[in-house]
């Protein structure tokens, strides 16, 4: 049996619709599918439509992304400020917040 030619390092993604390959590259934390900073407007669309109305759930999920995202973006020159990363990770899914919207091109 041969196996697909599959770029090396790639094996998880490749078998993915390419929507659903809108997922962090570390330590730079940017969109492998898009190349925006992640997560991208697809991410966070994909993201609320996985955990539905369980904001909560998504919410402790994005708090432990951070965590794990500030370790890396620490190391940037300049380091993004406490209230980018708060934007960038959390804000977007609070009540209130406004609706994800999506560029079709992505």
């Amino acid at each position: 049996m041969t196996l697909p030619n599959i770029p090396l390092g790639r094996e998880p993604l490749s078998r993915l619709h390419p929507v659903h390959q809108h997922l962090p590259e570390r330590p730079g934390w940017r969109c492998r599918a898009c190349g925006a900073a992640w997560p991208c407007p697809m991410a966070r669309m994909l993201l609320r439509a996985e955990y539905g109305p369980d904001r909560v759930g998504l919410s402790v999920y994005l708090a432990g992304v951070l965590f794990d995202a500030t370790e890396d973006l620490m190391r940037e020159t300049p380091p993004p400020t406490p209230g980018e990363l708060f934007e960038r990770f959390l804000a977007w899914n609070a009540p209130g917040a406004p609706p994800v919207t999506v560029n079709p091109s992505t």
